[in-house]
């Protein structure tokens, strides 16, 4: 017979690290491009471990964001961005806006990732134009086009100053355009990159909203969806649902505590019989 008072001890610390996860999701249910993270259990002969974080990928609702610079991505995917170091990370929150140098950025200071287009509206790796032995266009293969900052003043032809435009525009597809003149030129400058990955809930959370790739999730793979200017992503955590879980969490951490007591008191008892 295993012990009972160990077995209650493990169970208690283990829906500990549970209440503390569904709080995180609850705590950030109006956090914008937020990925509700489930627990998965499994039991042993001395209690139950969590045996698996997963991060929720259904999609959350839609609202009007601060300017027409942010971005909703409504379909399959995560946006494209780098810290400064290098590091590709991806997310679903696209509050992102132009600094005072014309570049795409996120609130953290990222840079936002794309694809040069020729004048055309044809991806291009850079200059010169992406070439595949195989034939295939750029467009058709972007998982494997390198990305680069966006650069709304700079042409990205030739890395030269272009002076800033009137306006810029993001179609459905993710092409950015600058335009001009009011409105009368009207040039595509970047595509947004997209990316999806086989089992994006496998994907590793570095911090809120923003993943980075490893094993479980598998490499990316272009993503697909229609991209919508204006509009952000909300949290898609479920509000019933987590406030179900803490209650059944807390129920369980009663059960566990009330174990725990009576088991001292059988304890103490003993001992006290044995004086």
């Amino acid at each position: 017979m295993r012990d009972s008072f160990i077995t209650a001890i493990n169970t208690q610390a283990i829906t500990k690290e549970w209440m503390d996860q569904i709080t995180l999701n609850l705590v950030n249910i109006y956090t914008p491009g937020y990925r509700e993270v489930q627990s998965t259990f499994k039991n042993f002969l001395d209690g139950a471990v969590i045996d698996d974080l997963r991060t929720k990928i259904s999609q959350g609702k839609s609202r009007p964001g601060t300017s027409d610079e942010n971005v909703f991505l409504e379909g399959q995917g995560y946006f494209v961005t780098k810290r400064p170091d290098g590091k590709t990370l991806y997310t679903r929150l696209g509050e992102f806006t132009f600094d005072e140098e014309g570049v795409y950025r996120t609130k953290e200071g990222y840079t936002v990732q794309g694809y040069i287009l020729n004048d055309k509206g044809e991806v291009q790796a850079g200059t010169p134009a992406y070439e595949d032995p195989t034939g295939v266009k750029a467009e058709d293969n972007l998982a494997m086009v390198p990305t680069t900052d966006i650069k709304l003043w700079i042409d990205p032809g030739n890395g030269k100053y272009l002076g800033k435009y009137e306006e810029f525009e993001i179609e459905g597809d993710g092409v950015l355009y600058g335009k001009a003149d009011d409105g009368k030129i009207k040039v595509p400058l970047y595509k947004l990159s997209v990316m999806n990955f086989h089992n994006p809930a496998g994907l590793t959370q570095v911090r809120a909203g923003y993943f980075i790739e490893n094993e479980e999730s598998g490499k990316p793979v272009v993503g697909r969806g229609e991209i919508r200017s204006g509009l952000i992503e909300m949290s898609n955590t479920d509000l019933k649902a987590n406030v179900t879980f803490y209650q059944q969490a807390k129920m369980q951490m009663e059960m566990t505590s009330k174990l725990i007591t009576t088991n001292k008191e059988l304890l103490d008892e003993a001992l006290r019989l044995l004086q």
